[in-house]
């Protein structure tokens, strides 16, 4: 791939994903219909999926933003539900869709069928948390979906070695297999545990953002990497660091914190496009690669295959929610009350994806029936993607699963901010009564106190009657009088430059200094 294809590829990606958020479809849906189209257009180049590339470029920044997002107190509170599925079904799934496999297909052996079953069976971590935050499922639901994806690719990506080794008769046999999985497992949280207090105190010592955001990108390729030097599992690695990083992010500086998040926004927004057009772009490269398997037997083990992977997952999903809460009366005190609508959208939300196509690219071509196996993975992410990812939000619509409590949760925010300003005020009254502080002119005080009442005021505000005219709040109408005022002050800065009475380096600082006034009055709505 030239540079030129690559440019292609990420503006491409980048307009449809653009695209999308004009339309109820979800991205990663539309990026991938995008990418089958193209796959079509005469000229476009084979962009083919290197595993390694994917694997440890692609896959450590992605889990790295989607762990530092998470919630490590929802996580833990929600760690067996998690488990069950982030373990126990992908070496459920990878059992019976490879028992299925070999049952299915003439010749195939069972190693090279479990290879296949290896291959499928993790849920994507980029598809769950797109899909996930698009249709603003509960929390709980959110919760869980996301922990899984985070822990499943370490338990596919072992499962798929110890399966590996048996199809190429180098298997160690049952205790090989699960000492791979403990050092995999344990190693990579071990990993995990030793980087991530020394990269937090880095990161709280280093006072510039320029760097401090470059170690940042920096982090989750070397969490991945030292733990994969000593064979232990760098996906693991990545979410114990960055899980501890973003729980801990309040100690970083201010202005490193607004620079990151601005920077993982670009690079996620970037990653997950290419992620998603980069599948649909798979379909030439897959078909070329076929061979025998062409026509109707291959589409009705693709047919098969997909319907085993769909069903796999509700057959375990619905027994791992109801076993243990009717076996443990502590798992029924601790968990919250569930019913059979929950599973059900656990279960359909069980969306393959990019590493899936990964790790069946890098399967050996001296592994027999490999060209299947790219095929049979390859329809069934297309097949989860489309039929699942579609059907999802009617499905969710039709459900009518309770709302997100909105009301409550900017209560909650109101209630939290009102206490924080009661220290803040206790605070400032502390500061103002000692010497070195006494020179602070009255008015400065005051507005200290006004940008307070302000902060106050303003999630209570939406809380209140809107403007009938226009729908806004008191805080959105401030808002936009803000904004209004500011950009009148912006364009007199600008003909001020354009009459040479100030020049373009004092331009840059006046509206810097207009841009953080800006960002203070608006927040971006979530």
């Amino acid at each position: 791939m030239d540079v030129l294809q690559l440019v292609a590829l990420v503006a491409g990606s980048a307009a449809v994903a653009g695209l999308a958020r004009r339309t109820p479809v979800p991205a990663p849906l539309l990026l991938v219909a995008a990418g089958l189209a193209a796959s079509y257009i005469p000229g476009v180049p084979d962009y083919t999926l290197d595993p390694h590339i994917v694997l440890p470029l692609l896959l450590p920044p992605l889990l790295y933003t989607a762990a530092v997002d998470s919630s490590y107190l929802d996580l833990r509170a929600n760690i067996r539900p998690i488990a069950m599925l982030s373990v126990g079904y992908v070496l459920f799934a990878t059992v019976v869709v490879g028992y299925a496999a070999y049952l299915l297909v003439p010749g195939l052996s069972l190693p090279v069928a479990l290879v296949l079953g290896a291959v499928i069976a993790p849920p994507d971590a980029v598809a769950a948390t797109a899909i996930a935050r698009k249709l603003r499922l509960p929390n709980r639901l959110t919760t869980i979906l996301q922990g899984e994806s985070l822990v499943n690719d370490a338990t596919a990506i072992t499962a798929y070695k110890v399966a590996l080794a048996a199809a190429v008769g180098v298997s160690a046999g049952w205790a090989g297999g699960i000492a791979e999985f403990l050092l995999a497992s344990v190693g990579g949280v071990g990993v995990g545990l030793l980087l991530m207090v020394p990269i937090h105190q880095l990161r709280k010592r280093m006072k510039e953002p320029l760097l401090q955001n470059t170690l940042s990108l920096l982090i989750p390729f070397v969490a991945y990497a030292a733990a994969e030097r000593v064979h232990a599992s760098g996906v693991l690695a990545v979410v114990v660091v960055a899980l501890y990083l973003g729980h801990r992010n309040w100690q970083v500086d201010f202005a490193t914190r607004l620079q990151e998040e601005a920077v993982w926004k670009m690079v996620a927004f970037i990653l997950e496009s290419v992620v998603f057009a980069l599948i649909g772009l798979q379909l030439a490269v897959v078909l070329t690669g076929l061979g025998e398997y062409r026509g109707v037997d291959a589409a009705w083990y693709a047919i098969a295959v997909f319907l085993v992977v769909v069903v796999a997952r509700f057959v375990w999903v619905f027994p791992a929610t109801f076993v243990p809460r009717g076996l443990s009366r502590r798992i029924r005190e601790r968990e919250p009350e569930t019913d059979w609508k929950s599973p059900v959208i656990v279960g359909w939300a069980g969306m393959r994806g990019v590493v899936s196509l990964a790790i069946a690219f890098s399967v050996p071509i001296s592994v027999p029936h490999r060209n299947l196996i790219l095929f049979l993975t390859f329809t069934t992410v297309i097949g989860t993607l489309v039929v699942q990812g579609l059907t999802l939000p009617p499905l969710i619509k039709a459900l009518k699963l309770p709302p997100r409590d909105v009301q409550g949760e900017t209560l909650a925010e109101a209630q939290a901010q009102s206490e924080a300003s009661r220290a803040a005020e206790e605070r400032l009254a502390e500061l103002l009564e000692e010497p070195e502080n006494s020179t602070l002119p009255p008015p400065l005080a005051d507005r200290l106190r006004t940008v307070l009442e302000r902060r106050r005021n303003a999630v209570w505000e939406r809380l209140g009657e809107v403007n009938p005219l226009t729908g806004e709040s008191a805080d959105d109408i401030y808002r936009r009088l803000a904004g209004e005022m500011i950009e009148a002050e912006r364009e007199v800065f600008v003909a001020l430059r354009d009459g040479r009475r100030i020049d373009d380096e004092m331009l840059r600082v006046l509206l810097r200094r207009l841009d953080l006034e800006e960002a203070a009055a608006y927040r971006e709505a979530t």
